[in-house]
């Protein structure tokens, strides 16, 4: 028999030594010992009803006793076994690991937060009847005989803060378990919470179970140890769920921004579905017209241009959008297709990662400085970035939407509308883009039927030209390539092509003016009609210019019809005005603004413009316009030539365009 026992003790001596103890294991082990007893959480069981009773007995926490609960899962049998297996787990650390271990699997298929209230249950039994025999106030017969079997005398609860973290720990381990549910794309934090939850449920029954050996008298451990793992491993949850319930509430808070969204009730509306977070004061705008902070109420009943972007490498989107700033100052009541152009604004919306960086913080200002138009005050991340992101389709590149006055998005974005077109794309939705092309796209057509071999591309500015004075065409081939090749233009990243009308071959200069004339005869499409025909007879007025003429196109955007004078004199004189180039939103613009400037200094010295019309039919004399693009009336027939002096009185039609 001795020898019996003696082989015994020291099996179970060896098997003790195989068994680490809880305070042997780190984190990382734990964690892969505790996952593997996980198989599914597919077992019922009433945790709300569980946590109410259990809060009563352990926890001294008030419930509402009105309701009273006769049964429940799981059974008493699988908390009395549960129980049990805790009081007979003899004295030693490894012991604690084995019991906790055997508890993880006979719960392996109940949920995370089960597995810890079930144990917190099952250790309520004994730790609830040693309270009650404790504490009662009127023993009897009964309750005296109960103490002497349970021998309370001997016995001692343990430490009610300790009981009370236990609380806690299962409260926050509930707190996960029921966000739980949310989509981790969205609330990315509750994947990072369950890195440590099986780490939480592991030392929350590892004390229980020491808890146990103390109140039977088994043993008696120093619980402090294990609520100071408990408590490190509880903080490193509280962690987790506080960022958790930051992205449960954006999440919810998306949500309602995405719903409103789509019915807002106006553009103020709109704007702080972007920008106003639930609570606090509404951002104000900075105005760069006046350098002033202004309430966004200024923008009600407003059309507005919403640029949004970083704050990298947006200066020439800050030119552009200033140059179509001044040219909505121009002639502010006028009305372009139902819109009225002083009631379109322009709002930069920043989009800043790093709020805390102070270098960003002073680009931002510097940039702010920098346009004349209205910016948000507002330096820190949007509230409405998800709606900005998913909604606008802002990923890294800027974007400029149009918001009607009604809060509703007429163009998703119109960056390379007003890129391509400038203010000619007024009011700026996607239809007027489609009717700029429509209206040139007949003139591309006639060059293409021509074969005049131009290959329309981007944002590449074009000059075709030709005439009859060969000299004119030297000089402008020669100073168009100059400009072409200079320093200003390489900085700008502007690219200039040009094309000399019939220098390969003379035959396709009579094919392409007759093409053109031709569309004089044809009827197109009802409102586009009188926008080609007034383009037809400007480009026929141009022919008629004895030297020569040009035309600019910007991709397939034709930007000025320009004579000869001027316009060599635009391209010679480009040293003087090309610093404009990079102050101006494009190439195009600068040209326009000097074309114009000696346009008026060329045809001021020359008051009067004649035509020879010896070789002409007569029934065509009377139909023939002044060639001055200041001017374009009809000519007076003089002998045998047209005259127009542009002092006189304003008879006949205007020949621009």
């Amino acid at each position: 028999m001795s020898l019996s026992n003696g082989a015994s003790n020291a099996t179970l001596a060896q098997k003790k030594s195989q068994l680490p103890s809880p305070f042997d294991l780190d984190d990382y082990q734990i964690l892969d010992k505790v996952y593997l007893s996980h198989l599914h959480d597919d077992e019922k069981c009433d945790k709300d009803v569980l946590f109410n009773i259990v809060s009563t007995v352990v926890l001294n926490r008030s419930t509402d006793s009105r309701v009273v609960v006769t049964s429940f899962q799981p059974e008493f049998r699988a908390l009395k076994l549960i129980s049990c297996q805790m009081i007979k787990t003899p004295h030693g650390l490894h012991y604690v690991h084995q019991t906790t271990m055997w508890i993880l699997q006979q719960l392996k298929t109940y949920s995370w937060d089960a597995k810890a209230l079930i144990t917190l249950a099952s250790f309520a039994l004994e730790y609830g009847n040693l309270l009650y025999l404790t504490d009662v106030s009127t023993p009897n017969q009964l309750v005296n005989s109960l103490k002497q079997l349970n021998q309370v005398q001997n016995r001692k609860l343990p430490n009610n803060n300790y009981i009370g973290l236990v609380g806690d720990v299962i409260q926050h381990i509930k707190d996960w378990a029921m966000w739980s549910g949310y989509d981790t794309e969205e609330v990315p934090s509750l994947s990072d919470a369950l890195q440590e939850i099986p780490v939480v449920v592991y030392w929350t029954i590892a004390f229980l179970v020491a808890s146990t050996g103390n109140i039977t008298g088994v043993s008696d451990y120093i619980l402090s140890e294990f609520t100071e793992r408990l408590s490190t491993v509880d903080n490193k949850l509280k962690e987790h769920l506080k960022r958790i319930k930051e992205q449960i509430d954006y999440a919810n808070d998306y949500l309602r921004r995405k719903k409103a969204f789509s019915n807002p009730k106006d553009i103020v509306d709109f704007l702080k579905l972007l920008t106003h977070r639930n609570g606090s004061v509404a951002p104000q705008v900075y105005d760069g017209s006046d350098k002033n902070n202004k309430d966004i109420e200024v923008l009600r009943q407003k059309h507005v241009l919403l640029f949004i972007s970083s704050l990298n490498r947006i200066d020439d989107e800050i030119l552009l959008l200033n140059s179509i700033y001044d040219r909505l100052q121009e002639n502010p009541e006028e009305i372009i297709k139902g819109y009225k152009k002083e009631d379109f604004n322009i709002l930069w919306i920043p989009i800043v990662e790093d709020v805390w960086d102070d270098i960003l913080k002073i680009k931002f200002n510097n940039l702010k400085n920098k346009i004349k138009w209205y910016a948000l005050e507002y330096f820190n991340e949007l509230p409405g970035i998800g709606i900005i992101r998913e909604n606008l389709n802002y990923k890294a590149d800027p974007i400029i939407p149009v918001i009607n006055s009604q809060g509703e998005i007429i163009n998703r974005d119109a960056m390379q509308l007003i890129f391509q077109w400038g203010i000619d794309a007024f009011p700026f939705r996607k239809i007027d883009g489609d009717d700029l092309t429509l209206k040139w796209k007949w003139f591309w057509d006639v060059a293409k039927k021509v074969n005049l071999g131009i290959q329309v591309k981007g944002d590449r500015y074009t000059f075709i030209y030709g005439g009859a004075d060969k000299k004119w065409i030297q000089d402008f081939t020669l100073a168009v390539d100059t400009i072409k090749r200079h320093e200003t233009i390489v900085r700008a990243d502007a690219i200039i092509e040009y094309y000399q009308l019939g220098k390969d071959d003379p035959k396709i200069v009579p094919r392409f003016w007759i093409e053109i004339e031709s569309k004089k005869l044809k009827k197109h499409q009802e409102g586009l009609d009188c926008k080609v025909q007034e383009i037809v007879k400007s480009l026929l007025c141009l022919k008629q210019d004895p030297q020569g003429w040009v035309i600019l196109s910007k991709g397939s955007n034709i930007k000025h019809l320009g004579h000869a004078d001027p316009m060599y004199e635009t391209v010679k004189d480009f040293e003087t005005w090309k610093d404009k180039v990079l102050q101006k939103e494009g190439f195009d613009i600068a040209f326009k603004e000097y074309y114009e400037t000696k346009v008026k200094e060329i045809y001021a010295r020359q008051p009067c413009a004649t035509i020879n019309v010896d070789n002409y039919d007569s029934n065509v004399l009377a139909t023939i316009t002044c060639p001055n693009p200041t001017c374009g009336r009809l000519m007076e027939v003089t002998s045998i030539n047209y005259k127009c002096c542009h002092s006189d009185g304003s008879d006949g039609g205007n020949g621009k365009i």
